[in-house]
């Protein structure tokens, strides 16, 4: 059953405290967390996950909710959580707790309310954690009045928390995981067959092998997952182990004749399954570093006149994932966000013919900082007269003409007399062509794109770098760039809890270089500081408190 904990306490532990300690602890992060997070979080958008009878009520979801950011802000796991929701006063203060002795959840009802949110995912398509993001960043936004006409999007890779199999452990631990949940009746089955991959199991096995054994290997394990898919069909479909089982026999193995015969493995796709532990993980090798895992796409606010810049959309995928096709897909949501979304940085591997076509559409400004592939040694401009025209004005250093439409292209001819006298004519493909020059719509976006950095004022044509800061706040809280999850949605759940971290982090910042308490804070300091070094030159003795204030309100 449903029920609310949105009614603060009269009397808690912090009326027990003497005057200095809840001083002391009004001013910390966690306090602030309490106030900024906790107290916004809408427990109404998770009444769906229990029942509406009569019936033993909820743990907090606030509560709950708070615990699961609060414990990526940390970088703490779930043992380090539940000390810390036990004996650190400044948890429960973030917590919204009332009695010193209280221990709101435990493990399994953490675990059974993160299950909850996953399967209300997969059957509405709904992540009630990115709900409490939006909500909260949206909330965030307008009462900072923080602009968002203009916003920059970067992306990083980060490896699920499983380990590296090769081909062949793969194929037998998919076998093994199947074999296991089989009857006692069907095990009987194929007890000869499977009994030397089941004594050793899959890393011993393998290890036992000499590299000559490899294709010999490969063909029996294709004939011994050909009797088991033909023998056991539609006996264990509806189970995790035949369905992993199943994707490993399709992609790894091709039947011919009636017999299975394994692909080569240079046809594999990076998007095969990397473990039977993490179904969507997949495979990429960027610039030499080899990631298996996911890709995060984060797009923050970026106007140079904020105070702040706050994070407004973050995107999970397989790390095989493009980023040209991230964005592509978040364009729509982020606009739908922030209507007045005018301009986005990114840097250069963000562009394709259609993320082209879906800025065009949403009437946004797209400006890379670098140009994906290979540029032309003479420039060449194309743009349109008007938005009705068919027709395009072809620009290089010596004329301008107008295009004509084909059957599937626009052409344009130069004059060639023109092109002969040019001094670049050696370097230009119009030339060679003889003067004519073919191009799509696609062609005509793309010049576009790679212009509109000279579009806008010199202030903003270097705003994208910034993002790759954020990126790194994401990349620290991953140690070994490794997540301590797999899967998809917790994957996902550590992206919007962080990113909700990342935003508190900022706004608390910014409250503390401005709020009123603070500013009183300051003042007694550097009163202070005259009163006692009186003998010392004026400047080094602030120095010195300013220093000792920055160490205290740092962490």
């Amino acid at each position: 059953m449903f029920k609310q904990n949105n009614q603060p306490k009269l009397i808690t532990f912090e009326n027990e405290l003497g005057d200095w300690q809840r001083q002391q602890l009004n001013e910390t992060r966690e306090k602030w967390f309490y106030r900024l997070i906790f107290r916004n979080i809408n427990e109404r958008d998770f009444k769906p996950l229990f029942s509406d009878k009569d019936s033993r009520p909820n743990a907090p979801v606030n509560v709950l909710v708070s615990a699961i950011i609060l414990k990526e802000i940390k970088g703490w796991s779930y043992n380090e959580l539940i000390d810390s929701v036990i004996f650190d006063l400044r948890t429960k203060a973030a917590l919204g707790l009332s009695d010193i002795g209280e221990k709101p959840f435990s493990r399994a009802t953490l675990f059974n309310f993160q299950n909850r949110i996953q399967a209300y995912e997969q059957e509405t398509g709904t992540n009630l954690i990115e709900v409490v993001f939006n909500n909260l960043t949206t909330d965030q936004i307008k009462k900072l009045e923080v602009k968002t006409n203009i916003q920059r999007s970067d992306s990083t890779l980060i490896g699920s928390n499983i380990r590296n199999y090769s081909r062949l452990q793969l194929l037998i631990e998919a076998l093994l995981r199947l074999y296991r949940k089989l009857t006692e009746e069907d095990k009987q089955r194929f007890s000869e067959q499977v009994k030397g991959y089941h004594q050793k199991g899959s890393e011993k096995y393998v290890y036992g092998l000499k590299s000559d054994d490899l294709p010999h290997e490969l063909k029996d394990l294709g004939n011994l997952y050909k009797q088991l898919y033909d023998g056991l069909q539609g006996k264990y479909n509806d189970t995790y182990e035949w369905q992993i089982f199943e994707r490993v026999f399709q992609e790894h193995f091709v039947v011919l004749e009636e017999k299975a015969t394994a692909r080569p493995s240079e046809v594999l796709g990076s998007d095969c399954l990397q473990s039977p532990d993490d179904w969507h993980a997949a495979y990429r090798n960027k610039r030499g570093e080899e990631t298996t895992g996911y890709s995060y796409n984060v797009t923050e606010t970026a106007h140079p006149d904020n105070s702040l810049q706050l994070i407004g959309d973050v995107a999970t995928a397989p790390c095989n994932t493009d980023d040209s096709t991230l964005l592509n897909e978040r364009i729509g949501p982020i606009k739908k966000k922030t209507p007045d979304l005018e301009e986005m940085h990114t840097d250069g591997g963000y562009g394709s013919p259609e993320t082209d076509q879906t800025m065009e559409e949403e009437k946004v400004l797209h400006v890379t900082t670098a140009v994906k592939g290979r540029e032309s040694q003479v420039q060449k401009t194309i743009e349109k007269p008007s938005e009705d025209s068919e027709n395009y004005l072809v620009s290089c250093p010596r004329q301008t003409v107008e295009s004509t439409p084909t059957k599937k292209r626009n052409k344009a001819v130069f004059d060639i007399q023109i092109c002969n006298d040019c001094k670049l004519k050696d370097q230009c493909s119009i030339y060679k062509q003889n003067g004519r020059f073919y191009f799509t719509h696609d062609d005509y976006l793309k010049n576009r794109r790679n212009r509109n950095i000279d579009k806008i004022p010199l202030e903003r044509r270097k705003i994208r770098p910034n993002v790759e800061a954020t990126m790194r706040e994401f990349v620290i809280r991953a140690p070994g760039n490794k997540l301590k999850v797999r899967g998809r949605f917790k994957a996902s759940l550590f992206a919007f809890a962080v990113a909700i971290g990342i935003n508190f982090g900022r706004i608390y910042r910014y409250i503390r270089e401005n709020h009123p308490c603070f500013e009183k804070i300051k003042a007694q300091i550097y009163a202070l500081a005259e009163n006692l070094f009186s003998f010392w030159p004026f400047q080094e003795k602030l120095k010195v408190f300013q220093l000792k204030f920055k160490l205290q309100m740092e962490f």
